[in-house]
């Protein structure tokens, strides 16, 4: 589950509402071999609704910043 807290997630046997989904058809091919599978996207975990219930406000992972200055001499 993209952005969501390293210390959240969700396990074999949960039920899962996916409301909103972008499904996407990802078509691979490596080494010879073709590789084709399905990928659903949503906007947040907190927009899951996992067993029920909405996940806590600590699912989604904090933000982080990256910058970089190519131009900044070493």
């Amino acid at each position: 589950v993209y952005n969501a807290a390293p210390t959240w997630g969700v396990t074999v046997g949960d039920a899962l509402g996916v409301p909103d989904p972008a499904v996407t058809q990802h078509q691979h091919q490596h080494r010879g071999q073709a590789f084709s599978f399905l990928g659903i996207r949503v906007s947040s975990p907190l927009s899951l609704v996992v067993n029920g219930k909405r996940p806590p406000g600590s699912a989604l992972a904090p933000p982080c910043l990256a910058l970089s200055n190519p131009s900044a001499p070493l």
